[in-house]
């Protein structure tokens, strides 16, 4: 598809941005912009790319030892944006947040689809932008995006999500995966793949954000509770251990030590102690020489057959796929 006319992509440099999560987007469309360009001699403008700060000051520090000093700022651009993409989170901490705020909401209505890359889903999402609709975000801030906007349909399994017009992307890299969707969605998947085989990436990537997160988040472990037991679970993981047995190691009746842990840690013991035993298997098939079936084995899985099961049903990964893809590059047999 040729244009004479360039497609204006800007990407908002909030506060605090990560370096690779405003370059990965930036090196998409600007090599596809380069393709286009090649490929009809000239005649096809493709992207222009701008970088542009939220705030009224171009020279900003970045959350990687490094500053940046952005091409414009938002106010001063007055051409019409087809493509807005907002990099980062901490605008809360600058004096003029409101005006950037402000800036957003009423240009929104004009331009062609809006992104927000990893937490700056939070902006999207204090600017009113993703009221009744899905989003995602990094997989560590799930919990806290659904707490602050019960409104929005949060799924952090998916590496980005488009809900009409407004598309948000998981963890720092999943905007280049959201980026090379938005170029196969203008130009087609030709181009698309070859930007992707330019950059050495998926065009798209296998797996989910599941696959990357812990099943187990931090705070649950801080419970007494599973302070005290936990040490017991791991050594005795290989056996058909019961509710009963978890009990009698806290000193408690099972009815109680059941209504108590679930409770401090949200999980059922079952549920808990499932989770538990996918964790284990992941750091086995992560640093481990061990056959599947011996991983499985070890961590209470049963068979190969059911380990699977398990895997697919909290991973959506099989334990092969999953040892494939993350295994250490260390690691030799």
């Amino acid at each position: 598809m040729a244009t004479n006319t360039s497609k204006l992509v800007v990407i908002v440099v909030l506060p605090g941005s990560r370096l690779l999560t405003l370059a990965g987007p930036a090196d998409v469309f600007s090599f596809a912009q380069q393709m286009l360009e090649a490929e009809s001699g000239g005649h096809s403008k493709g992207y222009e790319v701008v970088l542009a700060s939220a705030t009224n000051k171009k020279d900003l520090q970045l959350n990687s030892s490094a500053r940046l000093v952005a091409a414009t700022t938002v106010h001063e651009i007055d051409r019409k944006i087809d493509t807005l993409m907002l990099i980062g989170a901490r605008l809360e901490e600058q004096p003029d947040s409101d005006q950037f705020y402000h800036w957003l909401t009423t240009h929104a209505p004009k331009i062609r689809r809006i992104a927000g890359v990893c937490v700056a889903t939070f902006v999207l999402a204090k600017a009113g932008l993703l009221h009744n609709r899905r989003a995602t975000t990094h997989w560590e801030r799930n919990d806290d995006l659904q707490r602050q906007y019960p409104d929005i349909m949060v799924d952090t399994t998916p590496f980005f999500i488009k809900d009409g017009n407004i598309y948000t992307a998981g963890g720092v890299t999943s905007g280049m995966d959201l980026s090379l969707a938005m170029v196969e969605e203008d130009y087609g998947r030709d181009i698309a793949l070859r930007v992707a085989r330019k950059l050495v990436i998926h065009l798209k990537r296998p797996g989910n954000q599941k696959q990357f997160g812990g099943l187990l988040p931090g705070y649950e472990l801080v419970s007494p509770l599973l302070v005290q037991l936990r040490p017991w679970l791991l050594e005795h993981l290989h056996e058909n251990i019961s509710v009963e047995e978890m009990a009698a190691q806290c000193n408690m009746s099972a009815r109680n030590f059941a209504r108590v842990f679930l409770k401090e840690t949200t999980f059922t013991p079952a549920k808990f102690l499932e989770k538990l035993r996918v964790e284990m298997a992941r750091n086995y098939l992560e640093n481990s020489a061990l056959s599947l079936e011996e991983i499985a084995v070890r961590c209470g899985l049963g068979g190969l057959v059911s380990m699977r099961r398990v895997f697919l049903r909290h991973l959506e990964i099989s334990p092969g796929t999953y040892r494939s893809t993350f295994r250490t590059a260390l690691h030799t047999d």
